[in-house]
């Protein structure tokens, strides 16, 4: 059990990759404190993980929140060995023009905001273990999206803040990593895939884009994820580690 004993701080672990994430964690070994501002999904979420588990309502971009919902987390299990900042959104799907002011402030307080409020609040908890931090970025933080600047945006500010973070707290022994997907199918995928043009072509186009010729779960994220946490990572830091079946060789935009 690759995780055995290990506390994670999972926000946006209810849903989607986070919560592929979740159960992956959990079958290692790990206890996982799952971090949503969807209570529904929360209720669902905990109740299959099971009682070694927990979960805590928060608003990511809220600070007072974050520290609470940290706090909270000590709390219940006496420390924190990770935390994977997951939560994030990709909506509106728009050029930037098009974007309003709230659109991209509700984008980058999620996407980024979030990441910064994670580190204030649990930077001691995680020097204290030697822990770590996986920040969940895309493929596009690399090679851009149309119709989705600001979401690029974000992502590739979590790349280079991801490298930077690295940087300042190897000192403490924190590794420092990110996963980058390119499609993943997961409830926001679906709701994007209604958003576009050519809604009966998207699964084609989606499992077009990626070399190995399909758009995967979110348990293949997870996988990794796991991975990077975990003491066989140990000299892994600064990383940005596409998880994208070959996508990063080059969106393909032909209908073969």
């Amino acid at each position: 059990m690759l995780l055995k004993d290990k506390v994670i701080f999972l926000t946006g672990g209810s849903k989607g990759i986070g919560f592929e994430c979740a159960k992956k964690y959990a079958e290692a070994g790990a206890k996982v404190m799952i971090v949503s501002n969807d209570a529904p999904s929360l209720a669902t979420a905990l109740s299959e993980l099971g009682e070694s588990h927990s979960a805590v309502f928060c608003d990511i971009s809220n600070a007072e929140d974050v520290a609470n919902a940290i706090d909270y987390t000590l709390l219940t299990y006496g420390k924190i060995d990770v935390i994977h900042n997951n939560a994030g959104i990709a909506h509106p799907s728009k050029p930037l023009h098009e974007t309003g002011a709230d659109e991209w402030d509700h984008l980058f307080n999620t996407n980024l905001k979030g990441i910064y409020h994670t580190t204030k609040s649990g930077l001691n908890a995680l020097i204290h273990s030697q822990g770590c931090i996986l920040n969940t970025s895309s493929l596009v933080g690399e090679i851009g999206q149309e119709n989705h600047a600001v979401y690029a945006a974000t992502k590739g500010a979590v790349n280079a803040l991801t490298k930077s973070m690295a940087l300042d707290y190897a000192r403490h022994k924190i590794r420092v990593n990110a996963v980058a997907p390119a499609g993943v199918w997961t409830q926001m995928l679906e709701d994007w895939g209604r958003e576009q043009d050519d809604v009966a072509g998207i699964r084609k186009y989606l499992d077009g884009i990626h070399a190995l010729g399909y758009c995967p779960s979110g348990d293949v994220i997870a996988d990794v994820c796991v991975f990077l946490v975990s003491s066989q990572a140990r000299f892994i830091t600064g990383v940005i580690m596409p998880v994208s079946g070959g996508a990063e060789l080059g969106y393909r935009r032909t209908n073969e």
